[in-house]
């Protein structure tokens, strides 16, 4: 939700400050509705920052293996800490209940919308007269409402303002944003949305009216005349919504934008793809490329290699006779499983990620040369270092008979819950 709302930080700028002030409502009103769209659909979109290389071969690749652990440290280390405040629970609560909350008022609004139509609509007429409220009239559902106090000409004017409302499906677009508006209650742009959102909509029902040979001086009159009155309801299309009153005179008498004002919207392509690159999620490749093996370095620097009689022998690649770990690779796995720890500082913090570790079976059968290819975060690098370090010896690797020293390759994945 925070990724959404800065998307939608980002287009709103964008309309302010390129389309707004344009007569192309057709074309406002699209984008506002797909930036809406998009807003909450490119935070889920993961990318791929760099395509996966396979590693050079360094010998014997071992299986994947899966350390799982619980985001904020396990469950006796939060019971020790005790009063630690839930910062995320906190938050998340909050949210939770705003939502709640401004989703009960949109069921209310609904209710209460759907009851007028009831109780005062007429049968076979899409029109429906009223008295009391504090407006002169509005749209909603595929309804007119039109309030009894006012004139013949003022009433014949409004219902086509209103119908013209109908006409362009303007009510669907309000659900749409007022759904929107309960995930993002939190985001004070989201209510700059509804505004804009509204006035394009009043932009073109006053379009639809002027265009069907209606006077200008005679709608602004009309407008005037209405100033005072209030919406009553956020799910409607409201005639005399004050707030827009002063942007609907300007935008009558405006020159109409060319066509080649559609143009700006090419501009919005960089501001979607450095929105992207900025807060989208992200996706290391699984692998490093070759490059990386020349400037990765684990961050602590890995303990120099223990001295063994095989520290002049380059290590073999492959040999006819590979290392055998006792049980074979399945219980080498189960080991490493089995002894691997997620450490707690990692925890805390939300760490993951992948650790690849190399090591060499020497001619002995034990293991040195432990090095870390692909580290993550130094608490993570030091625990895959520590369990390579513990492995019992291996019946070591023959070549033409004689036993051989040979590199090991196993990847650590460390992923929280």
């Amino acid at each position: 939700m925070m990724k959404a709302a800065l998307y939608l930080a980002a287009f709103y700028i964008f309309y302010s400050l390129l389309l707004s002030k344009d007569t192309l409502y057709g074309r406002n009103r699209t984008f506002i509705l797909l930036s809406l769209l998009c807003s909450l659909v490119f935070p889920l979109i993961t990318i791929q920052t760099r395509q996966p290389f396979n590693l050079p071969f360094f010998g014997k690749t071992l299986s994947e293996v899966l350390i799982q652990g619980i985001p904020g440290g396990s469950s006796e280390t939060a019971a020790s800490e005790g009063s630690g405040t839930n910062w995320p629970g906190i938050v998340w609560t909050l949210y939770l209940s705003g939502v709640t909350i401004f989703g009960l008022k949109l069921i209310i609004d609904v209710t209460e919308l759907v009851y007028l139509i009831i109780m005062k609509k007429s049968h076979d007429s899409k029109i429906i007269r009223f008295r009391g409220f504090n407006t002169a009239g509005f749209s909603a559902m595929g309804y007119v409402f039109i309030n009894l106090q006012l004139s013949p000409e003022e009433s014949k004017a409004i219902t086509k303002h209103e119908e013209n409302h109908i006409e362009r499906n303007h009510f669907f677009d309000i659900v749409f944003i007022e759904v929107i508006k309960v995930l993002q209650w939190f985001n004070p742009i989201i209510y700059l949305y509804d505004r804009s959102l509204r006035a394009v909509h009043e932009y073109q029902a006053d379009e639809g009216c002027l265009n069907s040979g209606v006077s200008v001086a005679n709608y602004q009159s009309l407008l005037l005349n209405q100033i005072f009155r209030s919406k009553i309801f956020p799910l409607t299309n409201c005639f005399s919504n004050p707030t827009l009153m002063k942007k609907r005179m300007i935008m009558m008498t405006k020159t109409r934008s060319g066509a080649l004002a559609n143009l700006k919207l090419m501009l919005v392509l960089p501001v979607v793809a450095a929105v992207m690159l900025a807060f989208s999620s992200c996706s290391e490749s699984q692998q490093p490329t070759e490059s990386e093996f020349e400037i990765m370095a684990p961050p602590p620097p890995p303990p120099p290699p223990p001295v063994s009689e095989d520290t002049d022998t380059e290590p073999f690649v492959v040999v006819e006779e590979m290392p055998v770990f006792p049980g074979g690779e399945m219980a080498l796995l189960q080991y490493i499983s089995e002894n691997t720890f997620y450490p707690e500082p990692a925890k805390l913090a939300g760490i993951q990620g992948r650790v690849i570790v190399r090591f060499c079976v020497t001619s002995k059968g034990n293991v040195d040369r432990i090095t870390i290819l692909k580290g993550v975060d130094p608490e993570l690098d030091r625990e895959a270092l520590r369990v390579v370090e513990t492995l019992p010896d291996f019946l070591p690797g023959k070549q033409d008979g004689k036993p051989v020293p040979v590199w090991f390759m196993v990847p650590i994945t460390f992923t929280l819950k």
